[in-house]
């Protein structure tokens, strides 16, 4: 059975005494049994979160992770450095690590091999420009980044894979896609996995939209048969409208 996962990516959001502000009111809420909920806080706020939250179901994942094991490498955080911390998930191949700092499909490809080797799960982003959705391509263009930035991996990493999908056009913009576009691109993705590797892992892999997702809207994107759940950008930094999101699912 596929899990139901609630993701929060911060960005560059939230200093040492905002991240305390939100644990302790995170901390007094109930969190569902049947979702797996998790936060990213900065890299400056990893080891506080996660000590924070040590006795408590949320998980505190990283935000993304350099390829290189060490290295000269100025202003990177390697996953063993993650790890130590107490982060055994990284985002990687977030649309504003692919707009802003260049990261292709084939550092993206990296950046998973050097996850795996460190026994770290992923959540694998993928998503199309307005463009893209404009002149029709979104398909092949999401198919191309999965095809060349994931399809490289074993059947057996399968089970430390989530895909997270989020159309560039609808980050931080206000703009959602429906819950039948949603749906439209989780099923190829689903479909597209199952080509490469087998209709099981299809089935059992956790597909999350994020796009955007607010508590007036994630009930009926949740809704959808091939949505496992949200990443959720700026909703996540309130406990209210984060907790809202969290208790979306039907």
């Amino acid at each position: 059975m596929r899990k139901q996962i609630v993701a929060g990516n911060w960005k560059m959001n939230n200093d040492l005494a905002e991240t305390e502000m939100f644990l302790v009111d995170l901390k007094k809420q109930v969190i569902p049994e049947k979702v797996e909920v998790m936060i990213a806080p900065s890299f400056t706020n990893l080891n506080h979160a996660f000590k924070s939250l040590r006795e408590h179901p949320v998980e505190v994942i990283a935000q993304n992770m350099h390829q290189s094991q060490n290295g000269a490498f100025t202003g990177e955080v390697s996953a063993a450095m993650l790890k130590s911390v107490g982060v055994n998930t990284v985002i990687l191949g977030h649309s504003e690590r692919r707009e802003y700092f260049n990261e292709d499909n084939a550092t993206l490809a990296e950046k998973v091999n050097t996850a795996h080797d460190n026994e770290m799960r992923v959540i694998f982003c993928v998503g199309e420009s307005l463009e893209d959705r404009k002149n029709g391509n979104y398909f092949k263009f999401v198919e191309k980044q999965l095809s060349e930035g994931l399809f490289h991996v074993s059947e057996e990493t399968w089970k430390d894979i989530v895909i997270a999908y989020e159309p560039i056009w609808a980050i931080g913009t206000g703009e959602t896609a429906s819950p039948e576009q949603v749906q439209e691109m989780h099923q190829y993705i689903r479909k597209t996995i199952a080509e490469n590797y087998s209709q099981q892992i299809a089935q059992e892999v956790s597909i999350l939209y994020g796009g955007s997702v607010k508590p007036d809207n994630a009930k009926e994107i949740f809704g959808q048969p091939d949505v496992d759940g949200g990443l959720i950008g700026g909703a996540s930094l309130k406990v209210n409208s984060f907790m809202e999101i969290i208790n979306s699912f039907q």
